[in-house]
């Protein structure tokens, strides 16, 4: 961002892309959006509710007070003639923008000081007649420890700024972290069960979002 905080941090894995865009904080950043290059999405909006949710085989849009707004099937998975897929665009804040034109073409971009980047986290699944989806990829280990320390870093930040608020009193240290990260911590600790990976690991982040 203009400011010098972090807005878009691109993850290689093994086997796919990870893209997290987090809001324009420097101690509190918020996660806004998560896009794996297999084809699973989530956008969140500011106060980290669910705003968009996708997957390989369609996806949701919420509004505010978590009602359904839309949902599709993409085109190329569904049976029989399909309505075009009315594109979707969203304002994550200011500076970075999500917009949805097909299975392929899901496309963060950002803009500042009259320049833009742009990111496609769209991918295309080739299904032939009668055969199942495959099974979605899961996030594996080194980005599933990756987003359990930011959660714990976040955290820390909150505890120290409760530190300087209020550095005569012991109250600080039992305040509850924000509900977003309260949030974030559950979302992660679901995936971790979702995922394969070993149960030593799972206990690890498990322990590292719970500090």
């Amino acid at each position: 961002y203009p400011s010098g905080n972090l807005a878009i941090n691109i993850i290689r894995g093994r086997d796919q892309l990870t893209c997290i865009v987090q809001e324009d904080e420097l101690r509190t950043a918020k996660l806004r959006a998560l896009f794996q290059s297999d084809g699973s999405s989530t956008c969140y909006y500011p106060n980290g509710d669910e705003w968009i949710n996708m997957s390989i085989q369609g996806g949701q849009y919420l509004d505010q007070a978590g009602n359904r707004v839309r949902r599709w099937m993409w085109p190329e998975l569904s049976p029989g003639p399909q309505a075009p897929l009315s594109p979707i665009f969203i304002s994550l804040n200011r500076h970075v923008g999500v917009r949805i034109l097909a299975q392929d073409k899901i496309f963060v971009s950002f803009l500042a000081k009259g320049r833009q980047a742009k990111f496609n986290m769209g991918t295309k699944v080739q299904v032939s007649a009668g055969s199942p989806l495959p099974p979605p990829a899961r996030l594996g280990e080194d980005e599933l420890l990756l987003l359990a320390f930011r959660v714990r870093i976040l955290q820390l930040f909150h505890r120290m700024r409760g530190c300087l608020n209020f550095p005569s009193s012991e109250q600080w240290n039992k305040m509850q972290p924000p509900m977003y990260l309260m949030t974030q911590a559950v979302k992660i600790l679901e995936l971790c069960m979702a995922a394969d990976i070993s149960d030593e690991l799972r206990s690890s982040i498990k322990a590292i979002v719970n500090a």
